[in-house]
């Protein structure tokens, strides 16, 4: 449990560090983020094109992480169950 707990902070952080990330940058940085990368401002290349292709990163490492830990637990349970009935 404190695995997938540990798993949800992180991703919950990732996501946080992009979301409030842009704001900041656009904040402390207003001439970086206004300059023009392939006729966008840097601003709206992270907003618009780069922020879901990060999100379903992050949303994807969180699935199979958690389904990995999940089949870790089911093989822990099934060893448990197995190992009291050899010591019969």
């Amino acid at each position: 449990m404190s695995r997938q707990l540990r798993l949800s902070i992180s991703c919950a952080a990732a996501f946080l560090v992009a979301l409030l990330g842009l704001p900041l940058c656009n904040y402390f940085a207003p001439e970086f983020m206004a300059q023009r990368i392939g006729g966008f401002t840097r601003t709206w290349l992270l907003l618009g094109v780069l922020f879901f292709p990060l999100v379903w990163i992050i949303s994807g490492f969180f699935i199979r992480r958690s389904i990995d830990l999940e089949n870790a637990e089911v093989r822990d349970a099934a060893d448990s169950r197995q190992t009291p009935s050899q010591n019969r």
